[in-house]
């Protein structure tokens, strides 16, 4: 909280100065560059900047959520904690915890506005239609950064970004080599998750396939294995992971054309000074390494629970 009247305070300042600077603003308590090449302009000109400025920064700060959780005092999470190491349920005290490297990522959000976190599990589905509707603050599970979520929510700066093994399909171990092109797919059924990143990319890039709609990616495997699927669409770790556990799945040779960004945090469009202390709070996050720290203890704590693991 400190940290945003500390922002807010600056910004007001800038406002009221005449000076040179370029007012870019985000909401966070990063200082404004100072790399302005106009060290000498008129009053009026000033003036015109400074309003622009203004105007600039209140389109990109919009919303009133942020504000709505600072006085609640809480920040809610939606998530789909079947992604271990990111996300996934610990119930080895007789409870059920929500442990991995995003819900502690959720948690430093949190602790950097203030606030308490509240998480609420639900399907990967079911969590974006939350986020697009308003239902909850932030979504945390494992996000690619697509362009339909730039068109419908608020997307923040990347993270989780030390890894990229690709965008693929598990197949039957004794299809994998014929599955080697685009057109090998045709007429062939695909497990995706509704509105996941392997669902737009089989919808672009694999256009004869059809598609069937998982509720989890354990459902997903368990499909393909039965044969009541071709295919399930996936990322790399995720893969790996599955292909180790059930001897009769492969991977396809082959695989989308998809280079990873990281993953991001999803919050409700138009919410734009909520997300740039979010974007805020991940920046520290980055600075200090404190993501891939999380990861693997959070592997640890996964495997010691005997859960399947995307490394």
């Amino acid at each position: 909280m400190k940290k945003i009247l500390t922002a807010m305070l600056s910004g007001l300042m800038a406002v009221s100065m005449f000076t040179s600077c370029s007012g870019g603003g985000s909401g966070s308590s990063t200082p404004a560059s100072s790399g302005s090449s106009e060290t000498s302009v008129s009053a009026s000109e000033s003036a015109s900047a400074e309003e622009s400025a203004s105007e600039s920064s209140s389109e990109e700060l919009s919303g009133e959520r942020l504000n709505d959780i600072l006085d609640a005092g809480v920040i809610t999470l939606v998530t789909s904690p079947d992604f271990a190491p990111l996300e996934f349920e610990d119930i080895s005290s007789g409870e059920t915890v929500y442990a991995g490297s995003d819900i502690e990522l959720a948690k430093y959000i949190a602790d950097y506005l203030g606030v308490e976190l509240e998480i609420q599990a639900m399907d990967f589905q079911a969590c974006q239609a939350a986020i697009a509707t308003g239902q909850a603050d932030m979504m945390i599970s494992g996000c690619a950064p697509t362009e339909e979520r730039r068109r419908t929510m608020e997307l923040s700066d990347p993270y989780n970004t030390s890894s990229d093994d690709g965008q693929l399909l598990i197949v039957p171990l004794d299809m994998v080599s014929t599955y080697n092109s685009a057109e090998s797919f045709a007429g062939k059924t695909i497990a995706c998750q509704n509105g996941s990143l392997q669902y737009n990319l089989t919808s672009e890039q694999l256009p004869d396939a059809e598609i069937q709609i998982i509720g989890s990616l354990g459902d997903g495997v368990l499909m393909v294995d039965n044969g009541r699927v071709d295919a399930m669409a996936c990322s790399g770790d995720t893969a790996k992971m599955y292909v180790e556990n059930y001897p009769d799945l492969g991977i396809a040779e082959w695989q989308f054309d998809y280079t990873s960004e990281g993953n991001v945090v999803l919050c409700q469009k138009g919410e734009t000074a909520l997300m740039a202390e979010i974007n805020a709070a991940i920046a520290e996050v980055v600075d200090q390494g404190l993501y891939d720290t999380w990861r693997e203890d959070a592997t640890e704590l996964a495997r010691s629970l005997g859960l399947e693991v995307n490394e």
